[in-house]
C-alpha cells in the first residue's frame, strides 16, 4: 500500500512537470513619438507618449495610452503654455503573422475611451500675468496600425489614430474645445 502511495504521488508529480503550459497573456510597453495632422491648430505638431497593453490568447487584448501634445494650439509665444493630453483605455483586436512568441507580425485595429485634456495660458492684465484656460472632456479614439518583433522581447510599432471630445459646448475665446478633434501617426519601439 505504501508503494502504490509513493508512486501515486511520483506519477502526480511528473504529470504536473510534463504538463503543457497555460496560454498566458503577452504583455507590452510601447514608447513613442508622433505627430499630430488634421486639426488647423495641431498640423505639424509633435506628440510623445507612452502605451502598454496584453494580448490575451494573442488575438485580443485591452491597452491604456498616453499621449502628450506640447504648443498644440500654436507657439507659446502665440498662446502661452498650451498642450493636449490623452490618458485613454482601448481594446485591441490583432492578428499574429508567425506566432505570439520570436520574430512575427501583428496588424491591429483599436478603439477606446478616456480623457482629453487641453490646456493653454493667455496672457491678461492681472497680477499674476496669465489666465489659465483648460478643458478635461469624455473623449475616444480609433486606429490601425502595426507590430513587428524582431525576437521575443524587442519590435517596433506604428499606427494612425483618430481622437475627438464627447462634448461640444466647450468654447473659450476663439478656441473651440467642443470641436476637439485630431488624428495622430506615431512610431514607437515594443518591449514585452
Amino acid at each position: 500500500m505504501r508503494g502504490l502511495a509513493r508512486n501515486v504521488a511520483m506519477a502526480a508529480v511528473v504529470a504536473l512537470l510534463c504538463a503543457p503550459a497555460t496560454a498566458r497573456a503577452e504583455g507590452y510597453v510601447n514608447p513613442y513619438i508622433g505627430t499630430n495632422f488634421g486639426n488647423n491648430s495641431g498640423n505639424g505638431r509633435a506628440a510623445f507618449g507612452i502605451g502598454g497593453g496584453y494580448m490575451g490568447a494573442g488575438i485580443i487584448g485591452g491597452e491604456a495610452d498616453l499621449g502628450y501634445a506640447p504648443s498644440f494650439f500654436g507657439n507659446q509665444g502665440e498662446f502661452g503654455s498650451n498642450y493636449v493630453l490623452d490618458l485613454m483605455g482601448n481594446v485591441i483586436v490583432g492578428a499574429p503573422i508567425g506566432g505570439t512568441h520570436g520574430w512575427g507580425v501583428r496588424p491591429y485595429g483599436t478603439i477606446g475611451v478616456g480623457l482629453l485634456r487641453s490646456q493653454y495660458s493667455v496672457a491678461a492684465n492681472v497680477p499674476a500675468g496669465s489666465v489659465l484656460v483648460h478643458s478635461n472632456d469624455l473623449g475616444m479614439n480609433v486606429g490601425v496600425g502595426v507590430m513587428g518583433f524582431m525576437n521575443n522581447h524587442v519590435g517596433v510599432r506604428g499606427d494612425v489614430r483618430y481622437f475627438h471630445n464627447f462634448d461640444d459646448t466647450s468654447r473659450i475665446n476663439d478656441i473651440n474645445f467642443g470641436s476637439m478633434h485630431f488624428w495622430r501617426a506615431s512610431f514607437g519601439f515594443l518591449l514585452r
